[in-house]
């Protein structure tokens, strides 16, 4: 049985092939992302641990990075913290250290050298030691002002050369600088412009103050450990700092990454799952239509002995080697794969090229696992099948097994329909994380209860489609629509790959057609003034540019905002919370950003001295107008305000969301270093807009990064936003299209060669080689907008139910985007007719003679 097994492989090999590819490609996915993904994070371990100092000092903050990344603030120490650790015990060297993100850097020609989105620019202060992540391939280092280094990659992308005059813009205003030298990085740029700047103008430039360091790094005398070093450290420092050890850096700055390398990793998995589960339904499909047609093979071997048990095996140890060469051809694949996402990073600018892919067993395991693993599950019932052929069937002249009836499966499929539809209808009416598992839930059961119905869908819904077919194309298009529905339970299985694809990719479209409609609405109700000025990557905005668009002809108003974490607040009722964030705007923000509001004067929002709480705030600590809110800023002040408006819930979290919102002026006073992340401006009265844009573009042009929009330029920004994620995800879902095509051409491959006899009498009787191909092609359009129009209406579903479920967080409005819908189904019936190209011509090229004879 096991060399019959091995036989009957090797002479069903070309009818395996697709099916092969489906676990190839599914395998490919998996081993890709895993071996992408491990390699990123070695290479940046290695970077990491072999650039971190024994120990590092710095300030030691309540705030997260992001927080003080949003209100423009930087962590730093006393330069004095040098001299002092210096002279603790067990410390070799102590270098000051300056580390700066929220700066920009321009070249001569006004153009921004870094990147709008992705990986920041650095400014860094320059001192050389054996752990140091660059070293000068070209030029000299910084030893005075005005001077800068940069990496190589920043000067090959900008084409930048020593000498050239470059300006650093941040908080505290512009630098011109000449570039002395150029830097490479000795293992991977992690993808970051870094600007290199001797330490005293550095700290002037970057800190605003020399006597200010970003941190201090310790060299750890010899026979001395990282662990001894930090606690004679901390010993000597007391409270206000941050000590870590070389190997506690490291791990922090990989947990950093590490969010963003799992994000890729799970988002990629979850793709591949989804194509794994559509090749399931072709390599299912391939062994049932093997089985099907070796009918009287089987039965022989039943004839002479085999038992049921040997011929499952038979059958399944064919699967065992259908997975085994799919998932090695996969893994193979899989280091293609990986290497294009390297050059896919490397061109968002983290630069990966001189790593080494990380192979580690666990991908081969994953892979073999997943590609054989899932091949024998969907070849099970096909072989389940195979060992119930009686002997007898050896002797009958037809092989196709009689087909069973499906009231048994429309029974199970209208009960996983209705618990599915319960579970959608629970979502779109509840809230919180039980709806959401509600949702979860909702899309698995009516998924798996279309996957049942797919044969009972098929005979019903297939004949309606195609009842022009007769009238259209004559007799080939009366037997396309039979053959289309002949087996119904192929027919479903087939439609089923390409309906998860098309119900996932209109789903998809569906949530982010309504998110830009949404997100526009809420623009055009809350976006009053004429014009914003903004960063691009949410650097905070030097002082300077609100002075400069209040001075520009035609302006009027001009409205400041920032946003400021970190901060606690106690309410009338005692309750105080921990590390708020809050809004600080300049008096009449209300003009600017119309937010609506329960109760009091709105228009005092902004005045000092003075704070707007939230409706659930003032509900839930009795934050009544008149009452008094106490604010603790992160360094500690402490400052009263008076409640003078209450604003209505928002929902979602655009814009300036639920946050309370203070004075500027009071934050000046209680906490400075903050800086603006958005100024609003308005045109005087009577000014032409277009020309009052145009004069404050052109008073900007020595800040590049920073960009006025009026209403429609902002809902061009989140629209670009939203379609980027919707392509990306396009993208990927691809893939389950592929591999539903191939299992289209899979089913009608095997069709063509189970109707073989079947052909060569049509064509015996006078069917062309064109009328052949006419009639499988008619089948395949048949199934593929069958399958279309199933998956657009499970896709409509999940989408409208999705909008419904994120209406309370912002997601107000449904839009269906009706175009992409139906362009969806016009896609399924050219793939539809691409799928039946290469059958319809081994079809029509059959030999009439030996097609007739054949069995």
């Amino acid at each position: 049985m096991l060399k019959a097994s091995f036989r009957s492989f090797l002479s069903h090999k070309g009818r395996m092939v697709l099916s092969a590819i489906a676990v190839l490609l599914s395998v490919a996915f998996v081993s890709g992302t895993l071996i992408f993904t491990d390699t990123i994070t070695k290479t940046f371990d290695d970077l990491f641990s072999s650039t971190a100092a024994d120990v590092t000092v710095s300030q030691k903050s309540d705030q997260s990075d992001e927080d003080l990344a949003m209100s423009g603030q930087i962590k730093s120490i006393p330069v004095t913290t040098v001299d002092k650790l210096a002279t603790v015990e067990g410390v070799k060297a102590a270098h000051p250290s300056v580390d700066v993100e929220s700066i920009t850097l321009v070249n001569a020609d006004n153009k921004v050298l870094g990147r709008d989105n992705g990986p920041p620019t650095i400014g860094v202060n320059w001192y050389h030691t054996d752990r140091s992540a660059v070293n000068i391939t070209s030029g000299s280092p910084p030893t005075g002002p005005n001077q800068v280094v940069i990496d190589a990659d920043t000067a090959d992308r900008k084409n930048v050369k020593i000498g050239d005059q470059l300006r650093i813009i941040n908080a505290f205003g512009r630098t011109d600088v000449k570039v002395v030298g150029i830097a490479t990085f000795t293992k991977t740029n992690p993808g970051a412009t870094l600007a290199f700047l001797e330490t005293k103008f550095a700290q002037q430039t970057l800190l605003g103050s020399t006597d200010k360091i970003s941190s201090v790094e310790l060299d750890a005398a010899p026979g001395v450990s990282d662990e001894q070093l930090k606690a004679n450290v901390t010993k000597a420092l007391g409270p206000g700092f941050e000590v870590k050890t070389a190997d506690e850096a490291a791990k922090d700055a990989a947990d950093q990454l590490g969010t963003f390398i799992n994000f890729i990793k799970y988002f990629m998995l979850g793709f591949a799952g989804v194509a794994v589960l559509v090749g399931i339904f072709l390599i299912f499909n391939t062994f049932s239509m093997l089985v099907a047609q070796r009918t009287r093979e089987l039965g022989l071997l039943r004839a002479i002995g085999a038992s049921r048990g040997q011929v499952t095996k038979s059958v399944l140890v064919e699967s065992v080697l259908l997975g085994l060469i799919g998932s090695t051809l996969g893994l193979a694949a899989g280091f293609g794969l990986a290497v294009g996402l390297k050059a896919l990073m490397t061109a968002a600018g983290m630069n990966l090229k001189g790593a080494e892919l990380v192979f580690k067993p666990l991908t081969p395991i994953v892979a073999y696992l997943v590609g054989t693993l899932v091949t024998v599950i969907a070849a099970y019932i096909p072989a389940r099948r195979a060992s119930r052929i009686s002997p007898m069937a050896a002797l009958r002249e037809a092989g196709a097994p009689q087909q069973k009836p499906l009231k048994v499966r429309t029974i199970i499929g209208l009960v996983l329909v209705a618990a599915g539809a319960f579970a959608l209808v629970g979502a779109a009416t509840g809230s919180g994380g039980g709806a959401g598992g509600l949702l979860g839930l909702g899309i698995l059961l009516t998924l798996v209860s279309f996957v049942v119905l797919g044969p009972v869908l098929a005979r019903t819904v297939i004949p309606a489609l195609s009842a022009g077919f007769p009238k259209w194309f004559g007799p080939m298009g009366r037997l396309s629509r039979q053959n289309s529905v002949r087996n119904p339970r192929r027919t479903g299985a087939t439609a089923s790959a390409v309906m998860i694809g098309v119900a996932l990719v209109s789903a998809t479209s569906v949530v982010a057609s309504s998110m830009n409609a949404s997100i526009a609405d809420q623009i055009d109700k809350n976006f009053g003034a004429d014009f914003t000025v903004q960063a691009n990557q949410s650097n905070p905005l030097p002082d300077e540019i609100a002075t400069s668009v209040k001075a520009t002809e035609g302006v009027g108003q001009v409205v400041r905002a920032r946003l400021i974490g970190g901060v606690n607040l106690t309410y009338p009722d005692g309750h105080t919370t921990t590390k708020d964030q809050i809004n600080a705007v300049d008096p009449g923000y209300t003009s600017m950003w119309k937010t609506d509001y329960k109760d009091g004067d709105k228009g005092r929002v902004g005045e000092p001295g003075t704070i707007a709480v939230s409706e659930g705030v003032a509900k839930d600590h009795k934050a009544v107008v008149g009452s008094t809110v106490n604010v603790t800023f992160p360094g500690g002040q402490s400052v009263p305000l008076k409640v003078v408006a209450v604003q209505k819930d928002a929902k979602g979290g655009f814009g300036f969301g639920n946050a309370s919102t203070l004075s500027i002026a009071d934050v000046d006073k209680a906490d400075p270093g903050t800086h603006d992340f958005l100024v609003m401006f308005n045109g005087k009265e009577g000014a032409n807009k277009e020309q009052v844009s145009a004069a404050v573009k052109k008073t900007l042009d020595p800040y590049p990064q920073f960009k006025v929009r009026d209403q429609s330029d902002y809902k061009d920004q989140v629209k670009g936003q939203i379609n980027f994620l919707l392509y990306l995800i396009y993208a990927l879902l691809g893939l389950t299209i592929i591999i539903a095509i191939l299992g289209v051409v899979n089913t009608l491959a095997l069709s063509v060669v189970e109707r073989t006899r079947e052909i060569g009498l049509m064509r015996a009787i006078g069917a062309s080689r064109r009328q052949i191909k006419r009639m499988i092609k008619l089948e395949a359009i048949a199934i593929a907008v069958f399958a279309a129009l199933i998956g657009l209406a499970l896709g409509l579903t999940w989408g409208v139910v999705t909008q419904r479920l994120l209406a309370n967080y912002g997601l107000e409005l449904l839009s269906l985007p009706w175009v992409s819908l139906i362009s969806m189904v016009v896609a399924a019936a050219v793939i539809g007719l691409l799928a039946a190209l290469m059958p319809g011509r081994r079809a029509a090229k059959m030999n009439v003679l030996r097609a007739i004879a054949s069995e």
